[in-house]
C-alpha cells in the first residue's frame, strides 16, 4: 500500500472511542466529591464499589444509571460505525453522524443527572434514531 491509500483514523473511529469513554465519565461524575470524605462516613468504598454506589440516591443513582445505559448502548455504535465503514459510506456523512451520536449521548447523561426525565427519553430517542441512520448509510 501506498502511503495515500493506507487507512487513516478517521473522526468516526475516533468517536468510537469517545464512545467507550462515556461510562467511565458517568462513573467519575457517580463518586464526584465522594473521595474526600472516610469511608466510615459515607465516602466512596473502593472495597466495595458496587455496593456502595447501589446505596446512593439522587443524582449519584441517576449518573450510575446513565453509566449502565452508556455501556449497553456502546456494541450497538460500535458496530453500526463498523459497518458503516466496511460498507464504504461517505466519510463525511459517516463523521457528522458519529460525532452527533456523540454528542446526543452527553446530552443524554447531563439530562439523566440532572433528573429531567422527559428530556433524557428524547435525546436517547435522537440518538437511537443517529445510531439506526448510521448502521442504515450502506444499505442499497
Amino acid at each position: 500500500m501506498t502511503p495515500s491509500t493506507v487507512p487513516s483514523f478517521s473522526l468516526a473511529h475516533w468517536c468510537i472511542l469517545a464512545a467507550a469513554l462515556l461510562p467511565l465519565l458517568c462513573a467519575y461524575v457517580a463518586k464526584w466529591g465522594s473521595f474526600r470524605t472516610p469511608r466510615s462516613q459515607g465516602g466512596f468504598d473502593n472495597a466495595d464499589p458496587r455496593g456502595w454506589l447501589a446505596r446512593q440516591g439522587d443524582w449519584r443513582a441517576r449518573a450510575n444509571a446513565a453509566q449502565a445505559n452508556s455501556f449497553e448502548g456502546l456494541p450497538f455504535f460500535i458496530g453500526a460505525v463498523l459497518v458503516a465503514l466496511q460498507l464504504g459510506v461517505p466519510q463525511a456523512l459517516l463523521d457528522l453522524l458519529a460525532a452527533l451520536y456523540v454528542l446526543l449521548r452527553l446530552g443524554f447523561i447531563a439530562a439523566y443527572v440532572a433528573g429531567y426525565p422527559t428530556l433524557r427519553s428524547l435525546i436517547w430517542t435522537l440518538a437511537f434514531a443517529v445510531n439506526v441512520a448510521i448502521l442504515l448509510l450502506g444499505w442499497r
